[in-house]
């Protein structure tokens, strides 16, 4: 059975391709497009993930699409009689819904000549979100939690997960939303664009919660462990917000109210703006606001359903620094969180809940997959490597560039370890494109953790934003309870925990202002090369990881060996190593 699972007409659209209960290939749109977070129907991820199958539309016996309009409708209705918001916000909500609804006609457009025999199955978008966590871990039964913005009505819904059935027990609805009131605070101190709230994220060390009572004005968290918003400073529920989502990088209008937003806590910093003590103060009091309204939560569905397993998903469930704190703040043993938890991740979560709970009329296997490596891209062959590098060797003579090919891992991985140890920048580009938003050591520019001025070298040479954005190291999993405060598999590189203290002089580049780092575990059965170049670099350093971030230069992650050759000849990158070719500045 052939599931093609899909995040269509969100941010971050994707496609995911399931064969048999297995995930064989899945990807974002984004890197096809090379537009960030691209929206709309992934024309171009799903006809990759075919390709890379050997198949054509017409095998696919199912489409799941992680949206379903006909959902929680009554919600919808009693609230537009309740609170009568503007009528351009009805109509465009109306407009959407419609959109979805012309799903299949999209496709067969997108594939002419390919007759589309799949069955659609629309699948609520939290049920996505809990599935792309759950139906691909390894627990027999767990909590299961979604924190998002919205889809579906909702923002966030909370269930029981066991073997291969997810039971949805409560949902928080449209309009109180912890993703929201992120983001209003991330356009309030002057990120506008759609998925700045990491900026937020990074900005938060740097302040005191200063400002923390203003932020219980503007989320309220209640005695049963959920919360609400305090609507009189919010514009999403009754003004026509501007939203492009179709075909584009989303753009999303100012969801706040200015003046009462003004008069809790001063002006609002314009775009561009200095940045002041004030707004780092107002991101580190949103952080622990997060964090308050996040744990509460925890601490009453550990209390409700008394299992120690934790499956987590959604946009929220990005929020790497309060993931890194649920075992100390929460009665949870257990933690799994997928490598794209937010809106992309529904495209696997949609197409596991149509291949494992039954939905597509077939026998459901008894052994689910288990996702514990993200290495499920597109990759490039030695001949089409060499044929690129053929074709381009005046640009790279033009750069003073020479190029080696190595058979030897071994001594691949020494040289690059090497060159790493003298302070050079690397293009690491090997095997398949990592899944989700992470680079994870296939498609990473890596660095000395120990340079205290890495960073800034990364910014000049390469990535050319804000200073205060932390880097991340990437740690042998054998390594990490000797270097972090917490031992636990990371393999996704979705929780931050602190730098155990003797430690964080030797590896300044990677540690953040306030102690922390945000790990990823890298394994030697899942990236056996990634692996044996830390190794490489360990046993020269006694340091057991590099730096890593993800091989771009605002754009997407580079997805093919021209793109990342493009990045390299265009930055002052000192290596680039595509699968066993060097080249070398």
């Amino acid at each position: 059975m052939i599931v093609l699972g899909l995040n269509a007409y969100h941010g971050d659209s994707a496609a995911a391709l399931v064969k048999d209960g297995r995930l064989v290939a899945a990807a974002e749109e984004e890197r096809f497009r090379r537009i960030k977070h691209w929206s709309g129907l992934p024309t171009e991820a799903m006809k990759w993930c075919l390709a890379d199958a050997g198949l054509q539309l017409g095998d696919v016996d199912h489409i799941a699409i992680n949206r379903n309009p006909k959902v929680n409708n009554l919600r919808r209705a009693l609230y537009v009689l309740r609170k009568r918001p503007s009528l351009g916000l009805i109509l465009k909500r109306l407009g959407n819904i419609r959109h979805a609804g012309s799903f299949e006609d999209a496709v067969q457009t997108a594939f002419p000549g390919d007759k589309l025999h799949a069955k659609v199955h629309r699948v609520e978008h939290h049920l996505a979100h809990l599935a792309s966590a759950f139906l691909v871990s390894d627990f027999d039964e767990a909590v299961c939690l979604s924190v998002d913005g919205f889809g579906d009505f909702a923002s966030s819904a909370w269930g029981m997960g066991k073997g291969n059935d997810i039971q949805i027990d409560g949902r928080i609805f449209f309009p109180h939303s912890l993703g929201i009131f992120y983001s209003v605070i991330t356009q309030f101190i002057g990120f506008p664009y759609f998925g700045d709230e990491y900026k937020v994220m990074g900005l938060a060390p740097y302040g005191e919660p200063k400002y923390l009572k203003e932020m219980r004005e503007l989320v309220q968290v209640q005695s049963d462990g959920t919360f609400r918003l305090n609507l009189k400073y919010f514009r999403h529920h009754t003004e026509d917000v501007h939203y492009t989502w179709d075909n584009c990088c989303p753009e999303v209008g100012t969801l706040y109210k200015q003046a009462p937003m003004e008069a809790l806590f001063g002006p609002q910093r314009e775009k561009g703006a200095a940045l002041e003590q004030k707004h780092r103060d107002i991101a580190r009091s949103a952080q622990a606001m997060y964090e308050e309204a996040f744990f509460a939560m925890l601490q009453t569905l550990h209390a409700r359903y008394r299992c120690d397993n934790l499956a987590l998903s959604g946009g929220c469930a990005m929020n790497s620094v309060a993931n890194g704190k649920v075992y100390l703040n929460s009665p949870f043993k257990r933690m799994y969180l997928p490598a794209s938890a937010g809106d992309a991740g529904g495209a696997i979560g949609s197409a596991f809940v149509v291949a494992l709970q039954g939905t597509a009329g077939a026998p459901v296997r008894s052994s689910r997959f288990v996702m514990d490596h993200a290495y499920v891209g597109p990759q490039a062959n030695d001949a089409e490597i060499k044929t690129l590098l053929d074709a381009r060797h005046a640009d790279i003579v033009a750069e003073n560039c020479t190029v080696c090919r190595l058979d030897d891992e071994a001594e691949l991985c020494r040289l690059t370890a090497t060159a790493i140890t003298e302070g050079k920048v690397i293009g690491w580009f090997q095997g398949r494109m990592e899944w989700g938003p992470r680079a994870l050591g296939n498609r990473s520019i890596l660095g000395d953790p120990r340079r205290a001025d890495m960073k800034d070298i990364l910014n000049l040479k390469i990535k050319r934003r804000e200073s205060f954005r932390p880097f991340a190291p990437s740690i042998l999993r054998e390594h990490v309870s000797e270097w972090f405060e917490q031992d636990d598999d990371v393999p996704f590189m979705m929780e931050v925990f602190q730098v155990r203290a003797d430690k964080r002089a030797q590896i300044p580049a990677t540690t953040h202002v306030d102690g922390s780092g945000r790990l990823q575990t890298v394994h030697q059965d899942t990236n056996p090369r990634y692996h044996r170049l830390i190794e490489n670099y360990r046993q020269l350093t006694g340091v057991p990881m590099v730096l890593n971030t993800s091989f771009n230069e605002n754009e997407p992650v580079v997805c093919t060996p021209q793109q990342a050759l493009d990045c390299f000849l265009r930055t002052k990158m000192d290596v680039l190593v595509l699968n066993d070719w060097m080249i070398v500045r």
